[in-house]
């Protein structure tokens, strides 16, 4: 029996959260997308929700995510504002999403090893590069700087930030958002 959805509030859980492109089709091949993706995503970095992980495949994103609003209004500022944009700056009416997205409530420190792990392998499982560091649209590539784990789903043996994300610091990869 599949246990009911809890209603995600503002609460200080952190989440997976994906979802995919209208038919799947992969919108994310072109650079203008994933760059204007990425400018949507930070936008509300930090007022809505931390962004500890992330992956922005070819027709659909991974995010590890702690909101600090209603998860679905996050989710709503990250899709919607990018429906919006693509309207404006891309000139395209083009439907966008698929209706809805999945998340997963981040139980403890395992739990968020293993979405991180998940997350960062996508790309080396769908062919897009051998290495998770070696795919540009990853937080597992080099230059992101990403919010800190939540102290709560940090392993017991690791101190500090030093356990695969960065210190809090303005979101930024310079490669892309030139």
């Amino acid at each position: 029996m599949k246990p009911e959805r809890e209603h995600a509030t503002n609460n200080a859980q952190t989440y997976f959260v994906t979802s995919d492109t209208w038919e799947r089709r992969a919108l994310f091949n072109t650079e203008s997308w994933a760059r204007l993706f990425f400018k949507t995503l930070l936008l509300h970095r930090g007022d809505a929700y931390l962004l500890h992980e992330f992956v922005l495949m070819p027709d659909h994103f991974h995010l590890l995510i702690t909101p600090s609003i209603a998860l679905e209004r996050a989710v709503q500022l990250i899709k919607g504002g990018f429906s919006y944009q693509v309207k404006k700056e891309l000139g395209s009416n083009a439907e966008i999403w698929r209706r809805g997205f999945a998340d997963h409530r981040i139980r403890d420190a395992e739990d968020y090893d293993k979405h991180v792990h998940y997350v960062h392998l996508n790309p080396v499982k769908k062919h897009l590069c051998a290495t998770p560091a070696e795919y540009r649209y990853s937080s597992a590539y080099p230059g992101w700087k990403l919010d800190p784990i939540p102290q709560g789903l940090k392993p017991k043996e690791v101190l500090g930030p030093s356990c695969g994300t960065a210190e809090t610091v303005p979101f930024q990869n310079t490669n892309l958002m030139q």
